[in-house]
């Protein structure tokens, strides 16, 4: 007899998926996805079989295919199939054979999940695969993540199956007189997975019989453990991140406080990038060295005076754009400048992002371009010059910031405007000014 009302409580449980969906069964013909889709069928479930060929074992991986294709017509349901030169794959891409074959199914399930509707696709791991991926993770270095195994549910990928270890299957598979293909290289202690699963967790049953209870126990518990760590990681980020139209600002006073901190600041910036040996390197330049950036794939992290600065790899340094006499737009670098010409001396004071200036006083073209070392302006309300870098630290300007900043420079080389920031005084609109230039930023 079939155990259909556990699995239909796990799945219950778990909400892995309900009577109206559309279940999509990857196969491979062993007894493990044969009963996961005995079960389907038994339990009243709408679904489908995918089987992948990966072309890796010869006359066998026909077999497997052509038994999954029989097993779909018995059930009366969907069969989906497909072939992959997978060692040509690792090859191309530089990847193991069992990495190959990973992301080749994993893709080919989603592409046939969307185009044929499927709610999920279901995996028939258990828990003697949650087990093996734990001492995996555990062998090569994990955090909290790596501890909690295979979880029941991830996005569109369900395993109803893991409320059963290998024994509970191979018993019902035995009593129920399924039929089912074995896969030879599971015999084989070539693979990782494999040695585990042939030579360590044998060892580890001498001494716990009750090592998938255990192990099942324990899950929950990492599971748990994960579910509060992140809630204080989505609290602290709640506190601490400040969203800005580009960059998210991290003030350097509230990441001292972090405790434990390693752990915690690994949280925050996990999902920009960031891995151990960044985060190591950060909490050792908190206290020092600013200015110091810490590359990750997709983004840089600059530690300013009391901000930390997450900004995306892409952005880069502005480069230069000319304004003839004849524009009223210009596009810059993430911005939009607006130029208006008015023959009234009007002048601007409530938007700093905008600007008046002595329309008889600029010599065209006009350029904008970032800020350089060496460039000077004399600050509106000021006689004299000031460098614009003691500007910007007056300012508090992030130093990541300052290449971002769009300057408005005239045809002789005088700063004009820091964009958003300051005009220069000798631009000003004065007594003697019959027409304007008006001048307005957006960010685009």
């Amino acid at each position: 007899m079939l155990p259909v009302k556990q699995f239909i409580g796990f799945v219950d449980q778990h909400s892995l998926f309900n009577s109206d969906s559309k279940i999509l069964a990857a196969v491979s013909g062993g007894m493990d996805s044969v009963l996961m889709v005995h079960l389907l069928r038994s339990a009243g479930f709408n679904f489908g079989l995918a089987h992948c060929n990966f072309q890796l074992r010869g006359d066998e991986s026909t077999r497997d295919q052509e038994f999954c294709h029989n097993l779909a017509q018995q059930l009366r349901a969907p069969f989906h199939s497909t072939t992959f030169d997978t060692l040509h794959y690792a090859a191309q891409e530089k990847i193991s054979t069992q990495m190959a074959a990973r992301e080749l199914r994993y893709r080919w399930f989603e592409q046939v999940r969307q185009q044929s509707a499927y709610t999920v696709v279901a995996l028939a791991h258990h828990q003697n695969d949650a087990i093996e991926t734990i001492l995996l993770n555990l062998t090569r270095g994990t955090g909290i993540a790596g501890l909690h195994g295979i979880l029941p549910k991830n996005g569109s990928l369900v395993r109803p199956l893991l409320f059963l270890n290998r024994d509970g299957i191979q018993q019902v598979i035995d009593e129920n007189g399924l039929a089912y293909v074995e896969d030879s290289s599971n015999a084989s202690n070539k693979y990782a997975r494999n040695k585990l699963r042939l030579e360590v967790i044998p060892k580890l049953k001498e001494l716990n019989p009750a090592l998938e209870q255990t192990f099942a126990k324990n899950l929950e518990h990492f599971r748990d453990l994960e579910a509060l760590l992140e809630l204080q990681i989505a609290a602290l980020k709640k506190e601490l991140f400040v969203f800005k139209v580009d960059d998210i600002e991290i003030p350097i006073a509230g990441l001292k406080k972090l405790e434990p901190k390693r752990l915690l600041l690994f949280g925050l910036l996990q999902e920009y990038g960031a891995n151990e040996t960044v985060v190591d390197d950060l909490i050792a330049s908190l206290d020092k060295h600013a200015g110091r950036v810490f590359e990750t794939p997709g983004y840089k992290m600059v530690l300013d005076r009391q901000k930390l600065i997450i900004t995306p790899a892409g952005k880069v340094a502005s480069s230069e754009m000319l304004i003839s006499e004849n524009q009223h737009e210009v596009d810059y670098a993430g911005w939009k400048l607006a130029v208006l010409h008015d023959d009234s001396p009007l002048i601007v004071t409530d938007n700093p992002m905008a600007v008046s200036v002595d329309a008889a006083l600029l010599a065209y073209p006009l350029r904008l371009r970032p800020w350089q070392e060496g460039d000077r302006f004399y600050p509106l309300g000021m006689k004299g010059s000031k460098k614009l870098s003691d500007f910007f630290t007056t300012e508090k300007v992030p130093l990541l910031r300052k290449k971002e900043i769009p300057l408005l420079i005239n045809g002789n080389g005088d700063v004009i405007w820091i964009g958003g920031y300051r005009p220069d005084e000798r631009y000003k609109v004065s007594d003697k000014t019959k027409k304007v230039t008006i001048f307005e930023l957006f960010k685009k």
